[in-house]
């Protein structure tokens, strides 16, 4: 493959949300912006989820990766989903060499399994369960350059037929998903399209400057659901961003977005 493929930053709904019907309807527009990225037709996903924490970066190298059930409160039936993807070890390999050719601490995990940052969406672009997967941890630490700079050393990836996507949310705070998230993830949501927007290095400083964004941290109490954006951009510094989803969930009250860098 010669052809540069784009990196995603995507919102990616709540929990099991595939597998339960009426949370399905609710993320009607999510799944039909997903499903639209079927069309990249990648050798494999690289998936950066917000829900893989470590002190130093960890790469997912199981060739049959178990499953993570890291949700609460949803029907037993959920505790038992399996999403079938291979793993991809050699890739796994290629990507731990190319962060430590950049100067990061890193390892390789044969026991860490898809969490619902990536199955769910997964089981939405790729229901068939065929398109090796694996996962990349975010840093304990949230740092945005650091998470820029691992992003950098991804990008080689992108002409190796490897989809980069940064999996996370917009708009990201427990304990205010209803109604009172309106305001806040309005302004934070335009700010950053505002901020996606500008030219590359403006842009950047712009990220790397986000807690000074409207309602920052009201919107993200913790970053988690923000880096993988650092890492997906950093892969893709200099391209533009496009927004390819855009909406006001969750009882009218959570506006989120998800991007193409490309």
């Amino acid at each position: 493959m010669t052809d540069t493929l784009p990196t995603y930053f995507i919102s990616h709904g709540g929990g099991p949300w595939p597998w339960l019907p009426e949370m399905r309807r609710m993320f009607a527009n999510l799944e039909a912006s997903l499903v639209k990225m079927r069309a990249e037709r990648p050798k494999a996903v690289l998936m950066i989820s917000g829900h893989w924490e470590t002190e130093e970066v960890a790469v997912m190298s199981s060739a049959h990766p178990p499953m993570v059930y890291d949700y609460y409160g949803f029907p037993p039936e959920t505790y038992q989903i399996v999403y079938p993807a291979p793993g991809a070890p050699k890739l796994a390999q290629r990507t731990a060499d190319l962060l430590s050719a950049a100067g990061h601490r890193v390892h390789l995990d044969g026991k860490q399994g898809f969490d619902h940052g990536t199955f769910a969406p997964m089981a939405v672009i790729w229901p068939e369960a065929d398109m090796p997967t694996y996962q990349l941890s975010i840093r304990k630490d949230y740092d945005p350059a650091t998470h820029f700079a691992i992003g950098r050393a991804l990008a080689p990836l992108r002409d190796e037929g490897v989809l980069i996507v940064g999996s996370g949310l917009s708009f990201h705070n427990l304990r205010m998903f209803g109604p009172e998230a309106r305001v806040p993830s309005e302004a934070f949501d335009a700010w950053l399209g505002q901020a996606l927007a500008l030219p590359a290095d403006q842009r950047t400083a712009a990220l790397l400057d986000w807690e000074s964004a409207p309602y920052a941290r009201l919107c993200h109490a913790q970053e988690d659901h923000l880096v993988p954006l650092f890492v997906a951009l950093g892969a893709a510094e200099h391209d533009k961003a496009e927004r390819v989803y855009h909406d006001v969930m969750l009882r009218g009250g959570v506006t989120a977005s998800s991007y193409r860098f490309h």
